[in-house]
């Protein structure tokens, strides 16, 4: 049992997962009938070969059950409104929230899916193991499904293959925008989705319902569950911070000794080329995201004349919360109160729930396939002025070997010279580039065909940058903890091992909120790194000093590289809080007036890094801000505004920018 628990700490060998057999499932579909596909015989094994009730007789279990019924006489008893309104008011909430799964829109969808996907994609690909291990799993606990989420298609795909691979449907937890497309949003309920509104803060009503009937699903084991850690749509493609509301609702019936045990499957899902690209790229600078709409919806429907590549899903390894939390969760303190009584998270569960969340979104990074365009848009991104094809081939062929060394989950064809691999990459994103006599480098296609002024020009480049980072944040994870090493050796000053530790810490703490960094690793990924580049020739770690060796330049440079967007872009944010920052500015304000802060820079040839430009970006950066005290949240009158500590802000910045040392006090004395 302790073996298993290790094992979702401890990133496994990249090798191991190459051979896994992956299927392409579009291929038989390109050959046989769409319809036969849709109204096939389809018989899935069930939890411990239980009947799931009908939607009707869920609703009712969740209505009586002990734990509704006990919040229901609180909130009676607090609001002073009768017990049968509130009994009332929850039906209407169910009533809004629940799926109404029916096989005769799962059947349309399979016919509809199934011309859609042959159209945008040439191949999607899923790893035959890890199917035949949720298979296994499904039949022995309830199963709660962990998607990465990168685009909308992603809940569409998962039941899609479900479906396929003859899987019990999941039920998908799915956010309000969709409820109010009409004709979809009814479809989506029918084909499992249930949806929950996007905060509902301090709404005891509302939660109790929300999580009595997930519970009530899980523990009668009605379907495989399906949420996304992320909470949301990466707009970036990195990995987000994970929330953990829904995590504890899913293991509270193991904590409460209701289940024996419950499987959780993080699932990857990876695209050679993302539907949404251009959209999140203007979502980042700024232009709002379109509300969901079934006319929305049709007019998208030029997507399909768009070639996109490949998909990978790859169904990771189920991991058992019980062998998660043996010797982290001490299970008897679920014992002092009955079960109805809803009960807050120790302070010990949020960690581990927290612990958990994070290392559950590593696992989706690890299994993330990754295709040779990922190491290409690196490449142009630290060379904007491009690159002559002969050197992107040697330069690319280089970074292949690179991120293979450091265990990246690379698709990159077998017997194919490095030139082809590239012109292939080269053609299916053409639109992000401009490919003359021999030249490579990123384009501004979307500029329209007339004057424009200079805000509008870099507005256009931005959106080519944002769009090109996208795939490069998808390797991110392979190249973060040795770039952090990388940065830190150059930010010390110095080869004392305990000064390059120091400096490691501080950028992995500045930066925890940008990237997946488990809390507490801070030593284990500091030892990660120093062990990929000893192994990689680049560096010698001796007991009390890390030198450089002779020929670790040019991969450190690099690696220095790759976190560059990241270093200048909180410079921006530190240079805008310390010059530009006015007495009242609120959260609200902040970022409009980081991005046009930025965009003056650029004007003035002050600065030449777009990524600055990013919400996500100023977003995470004041998080950081706020996380190190150098910013301070006031509430003045009905609102909350920003007090800036600019001394310490100015420390940060100075410290990012590798002017002067970090050491441990610089933070204690701010």
């Amino acid at each position: 049992m302790e073996m298993e628990s290790r094992a979702l700490y401890s990133p496994r060998h990249p090798m191991l997962k190459k051979q896994d057999d992956f299927e392409d499932i579009l291929e038989e579909r390109r050959r046989s009938s769409d319809l036969r596909y849709a109204l096939r015989c389809y018989t899935p094994t069930l939890y411990r070969g239980l009947v799931p009730c009908k939607a009707s007789m869920l609703k009712s279990i969740v209505l009586q059950s002990d734990h509704l019924q006990y919040v229901i006489k609180q909130v009676s008893s607090e609001s002073g409104d009768s017990s049968e309104c509130v009994a009332e008011e929850a039906s209407l909430i169910l009533d809004e929230m629940a799926h109404r799964l029916q096989l005769s829109t799962i059947r349309f969808f399979a016919f509809t899916l199934s011309k859609a996907f042959k159209r945008l994609f040439r191949s999607v690909c899923v790893n035959e193991e890890g199917i035949q291990r949720l298979q296994q799993a499904v039949q022995e606990h309830p199963v709660v499904l962990l998607p990465s989420h990168r685009s909308y298609m992603d809940f569409l795909m998962m039941s899609y293959l479900l479906y396929t691979y003859d899987l019990p449907l999941p039920v998908i937890a799915a956010g309000m925008d969709f409820m109010s497309m009409k004709f979809v949003g009814e479809m989506l309920r029918m084909s499992g989705a249930f949806f929950i509104r996007r905060s509902f803060g301090g709404d005891k009503l509302y939660w109790a319902v929300f999580s009595e009937y997930v519970k009530t699903m899980l523990r009668n084991g009605y379907a495989p569950i399906e949420f996304f850690l992320e909470g949301t749509r990466s707009r970036t493609c990195k990995s987000l911070t994970p929330k953990t509301g829904l995590l504890n609702i899913v293991m509270e019936p193991f904590f409460k000794g209701e289940l024996f045990d419950v499987n959780l499957v993080p699932v990857s899902i990876s695209y050679e080329r993302i539907l949404e690209e251009s959209l999140y790229a203007r979502e980042l600078l700024g232009i709002p995201k379109p509300k969901e709409s079934t006319s929305g919806l049709l007019k998208a429907r030029r997507v399909l004349s768009e070639d996109y590549g490949s998909m990978y899903v790859y169904f990771g390894h189920p991991v058992s919360v019980r062998s998660l939390a043996e010797g982290k969760i001490n299970r008897s303190q679920y014992n002092l109160l009955p079960r109805y009584i809803p009960q807050k998270p120790s302070a010990d569960t949020h960690e581990f729930l927290n612990d958990a969340a994070f290392r559950l979104v590593r696992i989706q990074e690890e299994n993330m396939v990754l295709k040779p365009w990922v190491l290409i848009a690196t490449l142009l991104l630290q060379n904007p002025d491009g690159l002559d094809l002969s050197s992107l081939a040697e330069q690319t062929d280089w970074l292949r070997h690179l991120a293979l060394a450091f265990g990246a989950f690379l698709d990159w064809p077998d017997g194919e010279a490095c030139s082809e691999v590239i012109s292939c990459s080269l053609a299916l994103h053409r639109h992000l580039l401009s490919v003359s006599a021999g030249h490579v480098q990123l384009s501004v296609t979307d500029a329209p065909q007339v004057e424009t002024t200079p805000e509008e020009d870099v507005f256009h480049r931005a959106v080519v940058v944002l769009s090109c980072a996208s795939y490069r944040n998808q390797i991110l994870h392979v190249f973060l903890r040795p770039a952090l090493l990388a940065v830190a050796m150059q930010s010390a000053n110095s080869n004392r091992k305990d000064d390059v530790y120091n400096s490691f810490n501080f950028l992995r703490n500045m930066f925890s909120n940008e990237f997946i960094l488990c809390p507490g690793d801070s030593f284990q990924d500091f030892e990660e790194a120093c062990y990929l580049l000893m192994k990689r020739g680049v560096l010698q770690v001796l007991e009390h000093e890390i030198v450089m060796s002779a020929s670790g330049h040019s991969t450190l440079a690099f690696l220095s590289s790759v976190l560059d967007p990241f270093l200048q872009g909180y410079q921006v944010v530190c240079r805008y809080l310390c010059e530009e920052t006015n007495e009242n500015l609120t959260e609200k304000e902040f970022i409009p007036a980081v991005r046009s802060f930025a965009l003056k820079l650029i004007l003035a040839g002050r600065l030449k890094c777009y990524e600055a430009l990013s919400s996500d970006l100023q977003k995470n950066a004041l998080a950081a801000f706020l996380r190190l005290k150098a910013v301070r949240k006031v509430k003045v009158g009905e609102q909350e505004t920003l007090k800036v500590n600019k001394i310490a802000v100015n420390s940060l910045e100075d410290t990012l920018g590798g002017k002067i040392p970090t050491q441990k006090p610089i933070l204690a004395r701010l």
